[in-house]
């Protein structure tokens, strides 16, 4: 029974609800040990009616075996597995130890349990259950955080309870679970005890802070004559702050010393093994007569194959009372018995000293985890394996590998500190050294300094290891870094990237040879298959001057990434992914993928990333219009990207608030902002950014009356293209004579090549308005209207109204066809898209990381909004409409 807890079963019933109609979500339980979470969580669980409950419990003992409380709640739901994406399936399989192979990516396992738990839930709803959340292994709280924070479409309540303070990432949903109010105490006083003379009450009240755990046992450790108040309370309170320390104390030897193998090891077959070990009585089985007496005591529980304590303080009380010696000899009688991962965990915690055997298995334990997804876990076992580990050179070999595991994991200071260990005692070994010096620089560039990863990578000589140098280099802005690397790499053998790598420093140096080298690189994209690759080729087609060529590439790096679970990496190819759908108009997809890649990036601790992703958002908010959230997201871009020298980042950020002004025709300030991005220097903007804006800076100048500014800006332009040879390239080139010349025919060819529908209307925009005010409004009312029902379906208001005004002062009244796409929200045009690809729902859901149903519930949502009924009409109003989301060529 519970006593004065209404407004906390009332905030469960509210999730609870919430899932039974489709509305999912987490919610966290906070509250010290003994303030009732485990009974709150048991009410809000027999609340759900014909829902499903699905639960575990943290166990400190198993909190460094990976995927632990995750195999213990999956488990009755594995035979839904079939019903996964595949990649989804394989994943979730892989970590549950079902199959062989690795899990791959964190994030696809996360993605898999989302859809475990989605398909679980029909047809009532399901709840998950977690408690003692903060004991859970990493690789479940990963995976279980990573559905928890998608929940809202499905069908499925999370329960989580934490002890104290303890993180849960990303639910920002509480309840705090406190000391019962003064009336609910006295009552439960009452109902357990009988009736009390009020200062006794609340004398145990004040004492105990109304902790409902504490109340019961105190009280029931109270003489008659304490608790009528014909004597005086104890000082202090029996059990103390520790509640059960003298019902340990109390114990017969063989029942502590068995309670003490129970609080290292859950497993009641390894339990009894141990037990006959440490207490050899022949004829008898003395470890099931003290457990008989710890359950009698009302200790334990032993419930199938496991063995728990019926309080986690209890567990607490048995290692408190425990000598040290004891707790290392029953880790090593259980490490006898035990195989796997818990052997070599009980090794290593029975282990005195340095020891190379405990550590290699370790070692081998964390290869395991690493194989399915557990970056996290492997981490902790490496660093463990690292303090066992008596050789200098194999320790800092084990400390630099747990570095990548923890950065995998999405621990970039954990990673940090190991790699920081991992150089010094990595002594005079060059190669080591090296390696180590790598994966600091390539910290550096996700979360760090990027000037500083230029500064760390520089100093290496492999191709590999000059071309991250390089990619840092291109970051920041260092153009004479990128030169002098792509010299460097031209000395290496001839292949892919040493083409593209020597190939963009020569271009970027104006010899001729570098061109050359990028056109035979790109020659060779055929060889190709992972998302690195496609992103250096991207690169190339960038340098070359071909952003049409750039985009589809990194499209294509976007898709590789998304099905070969690439390790942690996806956060950063969709940065790339994102640009290159803004840069094609695709407006609405680069929205939802800057939003999936911001959130991903957030988890995974990238900060550079998590820039990239807002200033790209800045430049999407610019191009709607919408000033106070193109201005907030600036901002904090810059407040990342500045002080970590992240040039590329600064320019876009930059170029979102220039590009806001030009939009809204503010043209004397956006001109002022364009000049500012010209002029800036390594670590505060990007020559990358000033030749892809320049199109805008031309236009800018053009509006603030400064023609010699525009054909300056366009001299440059012409430099920077001089290797460029695709249509849209050249289109591009082609308006900005127009505009610097005052060219209607460099417009009307412009016209002839654009392939970019976003690009052509903004062209026709600028045309319409020239031949509008020659007085020829007949010729410009078609570019017009071009230009105002392609804006219109991009959702480039700003620049809607424009040709919208323009239409009007050219005889032209009533309003353009507004499209019936623009009912749908950014991740429902996304699927509307894949739709129209001819993908499956389960293929869509593999593609966004969501659950099939996930999918179908956008689709039923889309439905309706668009009068259609089925997938074919969906597909078939996409290509009608010619929205922007026809086809899923980006992601």
């Amino acid at each position: 029974m519970l006593f004065g807890r209404s407004v906390e079963i009332g905030a469960l019933d509210e999730v609870i609800a919430g899932a039974r109609e489709g509305r999912g979500g987490a919610v966290v339980l906070r509250g010290e040990a003994g303030t009732g979470k485990t009974a709150l969580l048991d009410a809000a669980a027999a609340r759900g009616g014909s829902m499903r409950v699905l639960r575990t419990t943290g166990v400190e003992s198993e909190s460094d075996l990976a995927f632990a409380a995750l195999h213990q709640v999956l488990w009755p739901v594995t035979g839904s597995l079939d019903a996964l994406p595949e990649p989804q399936r394989d994943a979730v399989r892989a970590a549950l130890g079902m199959a062989a192979g690795g899990a791959g990516d964190r994030f696809l396992v996360g993605a898999g349990v989302l859809s475990l738990l989605a398909e679980a839930a029909a047809p009532d709803g399901l709840i998950c259950v977690v408690d003692d959340f903060q004991w859970v292994d990493r690789a479940s709280a990963d995976a279980l955080l990573f559905a928890a924070r998608r929940l809202g479409t499905e069908r499925v309540a999370m329960l989580l309870a934490v002890r104290g303070d303890a993180p849960v990432k990303g639910v920002t949903a509480a309840v705090d679970v406190r000391g019962l109010p003064e009336a609910a105490a006295d009552e439960l006083l009452e109902t357990r005890h009988g009736e009390m003379p009020a200062p006794v009450r609340r004398e145990l009240v004040t004492l105990t802070g109304a902790n409902p755990l504490a109340l019961g046992e105190i009280a029931a450790r109270l003489t008659p004559a304490q608790l009528t108040g014909r004597e005086p309370l104890p000082d202090p309170l029996p059990g103390g702050s520790r509640l059960f320390g003298d019902l340990v104390a109390g114990l017969s030897p063989d029942a502590r010393l068995v309670a003490l193998v129970a609080a290292v090891e859950t497993d009641l077959s390894l339990v009894l093994r141990a037990a006959a070990d440490l207490l050899p009585r022949p004829g008898s089985e003395p470890g099931r007569v003290a457990l008989g007496e710890l359950e009698t005591a009302g200790l334990v529980e032993t419930a199938g194959d496991g063995v728990r304590f019926r309080h986690p303080l209890i567990r607490s009380a048995v290692h408190e009372a425990a000598q040290g010696a004891d707790v290392r000899r029953v880790h090593a009688v259980l490490a006898e018995s035990a195989t796997g991962d818990r052997r070599a965990w009980h090794l290593a915690r029975a282990a005195l000293g340095q020891d190379e055997r405990v550590a290699a298995e370790l070692e081998q334990a964390a290869e395991r985890a690493r194989d399915r997804g557990g970056y996290a876990a492997a981490a902790t076992a490496l660093a463990r394996a690292a303090e066992l580990t008596p050789g200098p050179h194999t320790r800092a070999v084990r400390l630099k590998d747990a570095a990548v595991a923890a950065w995998l994991g999405g621990r970039p200071g954990q990673a940090e500190s190991l790699l920081a260990e991992a150089r010094e005692r990595a002594g005079a070994d060059a190669t080591l050294a090296m390696e180590i010096a790598r994966l600091r620089g390539r910290f550096e560039l996700n979360s760090g300094n990027a000037a500083e990863a230029v500064r760390i990578l520089a100093a290496g000589d492999g191709l590999d290891m000059l071309a991250d140098a390089s990619e840092a280099a291109s970051y920041v802005g260092d153009m004479g870094a990128v030169v002098e690397l792509g010299r460097r790499a031209a000395a290496h053998p001839e292949g892919f990237l040493r083409d593209v790598v020597a190939g963009i420093g020569l271009t970027v140096d104006g010899d001729a040879s570098g061109p050359v080298l990028l056109r035979r690189a790109l020659a060779r994209t055929g060889e190709l298959e992972d998302a690195a690759g496609w992103l250096w080729a991207s690169a190339a087609a960038s340098y070359l001057g071909e952003p049409d060529l750039a985009n589809e590439l990194a499209g294509r790096a976007g898709r590789v990434a998304r099905v070969s679970g690439m390790a942690g990496q996806l956060p950063v190819v969709l940065e790339f992914v994102a640009t290159a759908e803004r840069i094609a108009g695709q407006l609405a997809r680069s929205q939802a993928v800057s939003e999936e890649g911001l959130e991903l990036a957030r988890e995974a601790g990238y900060a550079n990333t998590v820039a990239a992703h807002l200033a790209n958002l800045a430049v999407l908010a610019a191009l709607r219009g919408e000033e106070e959230s193109c201005e907030r997201q600036a901002r904090e871009a810059l407040a990342i990207a500045v002080p970590h020298r992240v040039g590329l980042r600064i320019g876009v950020a930059a170029y979102a608030r220039a590009l806001l002004d030009l939009c809204l025709g503010r043209y004397a300030s956006a001109h002022d902002r364009f000049t500012a991005i010209a002029s800036a220097g390594p670590g505060g903007g990007h020559p990358t950014v000033v030749w892809r804006t320049t199109p805008d800076r031309v236009e800018a100048a053009v509006g603030a009356g400064d023609e010699a500014g525009a054909r300056a800006a366009l001299e440059t332009y012409e430099r920077w293209s001089a290797n460029a040879a695709t249509p849209e390239s050249r289109a591009l080139l082609a308006r900005c004579r127009g505009l610097a010349c005052s060219s209607e025919d460099a417009f009307l060819e412009a016209l002839k090549l654009h392939t970019n529908p976003f690009e052509a209307a903004r062209t026709s925009l600028l045309l319409g308005e020239r031949l509008r005010r020659a007085q020829r409004p007949g010729e410009a009312r078609a570019h017009l209207r071009t230009a105002w029902e392609t804006f219109e379906r991009a959702g480039a208001r700003p620049w809607a109204r424009r040709a919208q005004e323009e239409l009007r002062a050219a005889g032209e009244s009533h309003a353009a066809p507004a499209s019936l796409l623009d009912a749908l929200t950014p991740q429902e045009l996304r699927i509307a898209g894949l739709v129209a690809d001819g993908l499956s729902s389960k293929q869509i859901a593999a593609q966004l990381f969501l659950s099939p149903r996930t999918v179908e519930y956008h689709l039923y949502k889309i439905y309706p909004k668009l009068g259609i009924g089925s997938r074919t009409d969906l597909a078939r109003l996409v290509v009608l409409q010619k929205a922007p989301v026809a086809g899923d060529g980006m992601l």
